[in-house]
């Protein structure tokens, strides 16, 4: 007669997980492949070549706010000066720049008459300094189309021209772009393609654009709107106090039924991420500050989830290798090995088809695999006092989730 000891309880409780993961992970490799295949292109030649040129072009003011940007803002304003679209101004905003940010957007000011460079000035309380700059410069401008990008992006000379176009085609009144997020350190080489396939699973193009689903979600680093239609959803002064404003304004904009589309355009344009370890933790942290101010057993729930997801199985492999539970030892072994090649196979997809990096960077799954759930743990340390981000720091009152949901 085979006695049943607690072990094998235990052991038969952590197989019936690693089933659960393994299933999950064979959807989110599903849904990956799925997503890269028939998420929309913002450039389709098809779509393109019967399509005439506009007739007229609406006036586009192209809003950068930056702060402490000196090593990037020089040539995201050299790419969109660059832009063929007769129609543009950009402005662009000192967000209290401690470093010569200022002084380089405040050069290109006076040497092209097409930048208008203003401070933003001290944020009020309440208010989170990027959103201020935004607001800022809205009530500077007069254009009928506002692009807002970050000073980290660099531009194809055509984006504004297709951007636009597609937006004047579709009859939108929002379109935003998933740009090719750079990544210029190998901590966030190692981290960021699994990042994507946490994020892309809940903020796809196939979601935003779904009209079954409620997901409402700009990318920060482009996206436009009409201007009566950024007035009705409150501007940045009804976002004052989100950390993730942009998560924020694109669920207003489709909760009150504005069309909105999203496109993936990174053979158009890109964006940095993250700058170093320390960017790129804050990053995490800053994720969960939202989710943790909503609800802490959600943030908590988070947190459990990416340390299963991503954790869990590079955990369970050697240890299925040292237990002595032959009748689970096997299959655990077998779950847990199988769940670490889906991780590994859904990093490569957005390795190669989303950051254009080194393939070698799939043998650091592992790393990342560790860095992000220590991201979220620490966002919600970090969220019980508030958080720090741009060399700021906001208290647990002044941030809350209008309308950001994961």
């Amino acid at each position: 007669m085979m006695v049943v000891t607690a072990f094998d309880i235990f052991n038969a409780i952590l197989l019936v997980i690693i089933l659960g993961v393994l299933g999950t992970w064979l959807y989110l490799l599903a849904y990956t492949v799925r997503s890269y295949r028939c998420a929309p292109r913002l450039y389709d030649s098809s779509y393109d070549e019967d399509y005439d040129p506009l007739p007229k072009q609406p006036r586009v003011d192209i809003i950068v706010p930056a702060r402490d940007e000196e090593k990037f803002i020089a040539r995201c304003l050299d790419s969109l000066l660059k832009q063929r679209y007769a129609n543009f101004r950009i402005i662009a905003v000192d967000d209290s720049s401690m470093d010569g940010t200022a002084s380089i957007m405040e050069e290109y000011a006076r040497r092209d008459g097409r930048v208008l460079f203003i401070h933003a000035g001290e944020k009020p309380d309440g208010w989170v300094g990027k959103n201020w700059a935004c607001y800022q410069a809205y009530l500077r401008s007069d254009a009928e189309l506002l692009l807002f990008t970050d000073a980290d992006s660099m531009h194809d000379e055509m984006l504004l021209p297709l951007a636009v176009k597609r937006m004047l085609k579709d009859r939108l009144d929002a379109l935003t772009l998933v740009p090719r997020l750079e990544c210029i350190d190998p901590w966030t080489k190692a981290t960021l393609p699994l990042l994507l396939v946490f994020l892309h699973s809940r903020y796809s193009s196939l979601r935003v654009n779904s009209s079954r689903h409620d997901t409402g979600y700009f990318f920060g680093s482009y996206y436009i709107i009409r201007r009566e239609v950024y007035e009705a959803v409150g501007t940045h002064k009804g976002v004052r106090n989100e950390i993730i404003e942009d998560g924020a304004l694109g669920a207003r904009v489709k909760k009150q039924g504005f069309r909105m589309r999203m496109f993936l355009a990174d053979d158009l344009f890109s964006a940095v991420w993250a700058r170093d370890i320390g960017t790129l933790i804050n990053g995490l942290s800053r994720l969960m500050v939202p989710i943790y101010h909503a609800s802490k057993a959600k943030a908590f729930g988070v947190f459990l989830i990416t340390f299963f997801l991503f954790l869990y199985p590079f955990l369970l492999v050697p240890y299925s290798l040292a237990i002595q539970s032959l009748n689970l030892s096997m299959y655990i072994a077998l779950t847990s090995t199988t769940t670490c090649l889906m991780i590994a196979i859904a990093s490569l997809i957005h390795i190669i088809k989303g950051l254009g990096i080194n393939p070698l960077y799939v043998l650091a799954s592992p790393l990342g695999s560790l860095l992000i759930p220590l991201g979220f743990l620490l966002g919600m340390r970090k969220s019980k006092h508030g958080v720090i981000w741009r060399n700021r720091s906001y208290t647990q009152d002044l941030y809350r989730a209008d309308g950001f949901r994961i």
